[in-house]
């Protein structure tokens, strides 16, 4: 079972977002721009330094419990850069003790090689995105490392840290069920314990949709998923939410925060973030585009591009819309205490019933979640109880 992270009133997540990569991968829609030689390290760590600054005025009394530095790619920080922001958050907010600090980093040799120096600056957990273990597909991803580059990477991030992680995406083109398999075992002789494993999606706007790659057949995707949940399990890596295996104890808490509800503040160009007072959530979204957050942050002393309270509905729904996400699914009374009414109340009744009929869903007193069928259809069985 995962744990509910600590209450959301009290503790914080802090997210930081590097925008740069070496480049930009054909499937990649997130907010990343291939790097340049114009940019200046001190110069964004200063404008990171000071969204810190301004959150934590309005924060006041709150403690951060996980930290996690995203992109692009952030193992192309400098490690005195990550120190400052993690120390900085330590005097602005304090950190709770096991504070989780987590580290984004591609598996190239440079990056690898800098894994000592991010621990020594106060990383205790690195993510790796390796997205593959074969040489043809990496070229297929766009990737700039080969499956060599991974595998010492992976041998370094468990040598380091005594927590790791790394990303595997699957259901890629002509990707079959036998060819899965063997790279999957291949995957979790390398995994400590935890793995993230993505099936392909095309998303508007990538390079790929532009190409027309096509995603793996509906009937074939569902197999493979099927596949990955069985020999994870039987691994003792379970899914403890539709993309993530853990051993029990292992789960990310900084995702949880996310997928659970909690407050989380975000600092970089396009970061979002959510916090809670006096009963209402706003939400937040920082200017997406790099140089216009650097003057915003320099003319305001943050790069907000807006905030808004959630309705109350659109704080339920948001909360739905995570937590069915997880294994455990949502617990009621958190969902009572963060949304200010029952999940009962706010979903369609008869589209409850009749998922439940099916066996797509569970409810009792303690929670709601979707079963291990009802995974392969969430998107659908969500559009019947939102309706």
């Amino acid at each position: 079972m995962t744990s509910a992270p600590p209450d959301a009133l009290d503790t914080l997540a802090l997210y930081v977002h590097w925008p740069w990569c070496l480049s930009k991968c054909p499937y990649c829609d997130f907010n990343s721009h291939a790097v340049g030689a114009d940019l200046d390290h001190a110069v964004y760590l200063a404008a990171i330094l000071a969204e810190l600054n301004h959150y934590a005025s309005l924060t006041n009394g709150r403690m951060v419990a996980s930290i996690f530095f995203g992109g692009g790619t952030p193992s192309l920080m400098d490690p005195d850069t990550v120190y400052a922001i993690i120390d900085t958050a330590r005097h602005l907010w304090g950190l709770t003790p096991g504070c989780e600090v987590t580290l984004e980093a591609n598996p190239t040799s440079v990056e690898a090689a800098k894994f000592r120096a991010f621990r020594d600056a106060g990383v205790n957990r690195v993510s790796i995105g390796v997205q593959s273990l074969k040489d043809e597909a990496l070229q297929m991803l766009g990737r700039e490392h080969s499956a060599r580059d991974a595998h010492r990477a992976v041998d370094i991030a468990g040598a380091v840290f005594d927590r790791f992680t790394f990303d595997i995406i699957y259901a890629r083109p002509d990707q079959g069920m036998g060819e899965w398999h063997d790279e999957l075992e291949l995957a979790l002789s390398l995994a400590g314990d935890h793995l993230s494993l993505y099936q392909l999606t095309i998303e508007p706007g990538t390079v790929f949709f532009r190409q027309r790659v096509a995603e793996s057949a509906p009937e074939l995707g569902a197999d493979l998923y099927e596949l990955t949940q069985a020999v994870m399990s039987d691994a003792g890596l379970p899914a403890y939410e539709i993309s993530n295996h853990a051993a029990p104890g292992s789960e990310s808490r900084h995702n949880l925060t996310y997928w659970q509800g909690g407050d989380y503040i975000g600092v970089g160009p396009g970061a979002h973030g959510r916090l809670t007072t006096g009963g209402l959530t706003q939400a937040s979204h920082q200017i997406a585009d790099p140089a216009r957050w650097l003057k915003r942050v320099d003319q305001d002393g943050h790069g907000t591009a807006k905030t808004r309270m959630l309705s109350q509905g659109e704080r339920a729904e948001e909360l739905l819309l995570s937590g069915l996400r997880l294994s455990d699914g949502m617990d009621r009374s958190r969902f009572l205490k963060l949304a200010g009414q029952d999940v009962t109340a706010f979903v369609d009744g008869a589209a409850l019933a009749m998922v439940q009929d099916e066996g797509l869903l569970e409810l009792n007193d303690h929670h709601i979640r979707v079963t291990p069928g009802g995974r392969l259809v969430l998107g659908a069985i969500l559009g019947k109880l939102l309706s």
